[in-house]
């Protein structure tokens, strides 16, 4: 148990799989780290999915009861101060560092099948672009009640929902159910649990029938013109227009819009 990774054509599917509620060993975060790593580099894979196993959670966070991983304060704020390492890989803090640092422009889809609490809410704040869930799968971030704040920032969560709605969520550390997180825009749609992966498959594949690179570059405009001022934003959007454009014409693909009738 841990991250299962599975490749089916150019859709990849990432299964948070550990226990009744797929809570995170700190080896798990550098397992998904390295399975985000192979599939921004893997050309062959177009799009990904993001679940959990079975249907009692999506991921119920960091296991913070088990004393496995904890490391001396002297050792825990050295390591802070460095980047982690496969030796030290059971170890927090750890790679969920580094995973919520990587640039990814390869669009993910949750599907959420359940509850999503704590480090499962901040992956998928940060790892996912396309949102499925079922009507239990709510959302809470609780850390604040244990001295464990900053998940706001971990996720940019303001820039996902007004800053009223985020600081409700950070500082009541109250679960938001998934009709508010659809209200909200934290999903796209609420569907019946044996559709969930069904929708989330579907959106895929069609995601993955358009060109990568046009993706590719909606995705980076998108995410990087939110950083940016408007006159950055468009001098970003058409130089990567330009080229998206020179190299689908190298590859003989598309020169021209189609119309509405044809």
């Amino acid at each position: 148990m841990g991250i299962r990774y599975e490749k089916q054509g150019s859709v990849a599917t990432f299964t948070i799989d550990n226990g009744k509620v797929n809570a995170f060993t700190p080896e798990m975060h550098k397992e998904l780290y390295d399975a985000v790593k192979d599939f921004c580099a893997d050309r062959s894979v177009h799009v990904g999915i993001l679940t959990g196993a079975g249907d009692r959670a999506f991921c119920a966070g960091d296991d913070i009861k088990n004393p496995h991983g904890h490391q001396s304060q002297a050792d825990a704020l050295s390591a802070h101060f460095f980047p982690s390492t496969d030796e030290e890989a059971h170890l927090r803090p750890g790679w969920e560092r580094e995973l919520r640092a990587l640039e990814r422009f390869k669009p993910i889809v949750g599907a959420i099948n359940g509850p999503v609490v704590g480090m499962g809410a901040i992956y998928m704040l940060n790892l996912t672009d396309i949102r499925i869930a079922t009507p239990n799968a709510f959302i809470g971030l609780p850390e604040i009640a244990y001295g464990m704040a900053g998940a706001g920032g971990s996720t940019q969560l303001a820039r996902q929902v007004p800053p009223a709605v985020a600081m409700w969520m950070v500082l009541l550390g109250e679960n938001m159910p998934a009709k508010d997180a659809l209200k909200h825009d934290l999903y796209n749609e609420v569907v019946a649990p044996e559709m969930l992966m069904t929708r989330a498959n579907e959106l895929a594949e069609r995601i993955a029938a358009l060109p990568p690179i046009s993706v590719r570059v909606e995705m980076e405009v998108t995410k990087r013109a939110a950083e940016m001022s408007r006159s950055e934003a468009l001098n970003l959007t058409s130089h990567l227009y330009r080229l998206q454009r020179a190299a689908l014409t190298a590859q003989g693909g598309f020169t021209s819009l189609p119309l509405a009738n044809d």
